[in-house]
């Protein structure tokens, strides 16, 4: 059995389950969700809209072992939470959590925390970490990862398949039906990020349930399509990107010398974020569109995306029998287990790497 941890750029909780993989089927035999302690959670999104700049490296590395302390926690509680022995556990798959992704940097980087080696100490539990890094090595972007796993769980050969990942950044995978083409998958550009940080900073909301403040706001089309004007929605993927771009200051660019009510920002962000999913969604043919993430339970983002994409049924991943919920977290799951059994993960048609490698360093 493997345990996946997750915890994306909305920094809201760890989601850690508990997995098996048989055949083609997935097996899920527990979940926990565990909050991010409100100062840890102000200062990972404060450094990752920081400046980079010297005087914050001994705050990061303080907060690196902070967060591997944590998700380690994350995974004892919930192998308590389900009576299961630690001995029964194969491997824990852990992303970390991002602070910057530089993908296009000459050199190119990416920077996630939450040490690997504090999380085996405590748990005992050998632990797969730093997946990213060893794709962008191989010249890919390092993201996304999932639509690997997309591939093998979620591919049909009766229908062109999306899957759309409305995490802080929001992700999309294409999989065509006729298998023989590759996979293709990027990110879109922000799903939640935006949303979350501007409620958080007008409203002290860590989300905007269902959209309510934003449908209180009117749609300023000129900064609607400024912010769609952005180089980012222009660029061909293979392409990735991070709260480290799409964020407040990124914004306070964008309404510099606008005269608008908060209410207004919002409901113009939620249609910013519905609007460039659609943009990147409508050039493929897609009939099905499976949604996850934390943006799958805002019913205004998911009626203005079914209102913008007609042709396209979209709904929850649920409707598959996956959790839309977890999605990211099993995938990190399979993830450790590729690794263990030495087998390629990444993608290159999806993350631009030269060749296909294998995806994490193992730490026992």
């Amino acid at each position: 059995m493997y345990i996946g941890l997750m915890s994306g750029t909305s920094v809201d909780a760890i989601d850690v389950i508990l997995a098996d993989f048989i055949g083609n089927e997935i097996h899920i035999y527990a979940v926990h969700s565990h909050p991010w302690p409100q100062d840890l959670r102000d200062t990972l999104l404060t450094l990752s809209q920081a400046a980079k700049d010297q005087s914050i490296l001994h705050d990061i590395a303080i907060l690196d072992v902070k967060a591997g302390k944590l998700f380690a926690e994350a995974t004892l509680a919930m192998l308590e939470q389900a009576n299961i022995p630690k001995e029964k556990i194969d491997a824990i798959g852990s992303p970390g959590q991002t602070l910057y992704h530089h993908p296009d940097g000459n050199p190119a980087y990416t920077w996630q925390i939450g040490d690997p080696n504090v999380i085996a100490q405590i748990t005992g539990i050998t632990t797969v970490a730093d997946f990213r890094r060893r794709d962008m090595a191989a010249g890919g972007q390092g993201a996304p990862l999932a639509p690997a796993f997309h591939n093998v769980y979620m591919r049909s050969s009766e229908e062109n398949r999306g899957v759309l990942n409305i995490g802080g950044i929001a992700n999309l995978t294409i999989l065509l039906a006729d298998k023989g083409q590759p996979v293709i998958g990027f990110d879109t550009g922000p799903g939640n990020a935006l949303l979350d940080a501007f409620a958080y900073q007008q409203q002290h909301l860590r989300i905007d349930i269902d959209g309510a403040w934003a449908a209180s706001g009117q749609i300023h089309s000129d900064l609607l399509k400024d912010m769609l004007a952005d180089e980012y929605f222009s660029r061909s993927a293979p392409k990735s990107t991070g709260r480290d771009y799409f964020n407040l200051e990124w914004l306070s660019y964008h309404t510099l010398g606008l005269s608008l009510s908060p209410e207004d920002i919002q409901a113009t962000l939620c249609q910013f974020t519905i609007d460039s999913i659609a943009n990147a969604t409508e050039s493929y043919n897609i009939q099905r569109l499976l949604v996850c993430g934390g943006g799958v339970h805002n019913s205004l983002l998911m009626q203005g995306l079914a209102d913008k994409l007609p042709n396209c049924k979209l709904e929850s991943t649920e409707a598959i029998g996956i959790n839309p919920d977890l999605v990211e977290a099993i995938c990190f799951a399979w993830l450790a287990r590729q690794r263990l059994n030495n087998q390629f993960s990444n993608l290159p048609s999806v993350t631009g790497a030269k060749q296909a490698v294998t995806l994490g360093g193992i730490y026992n």
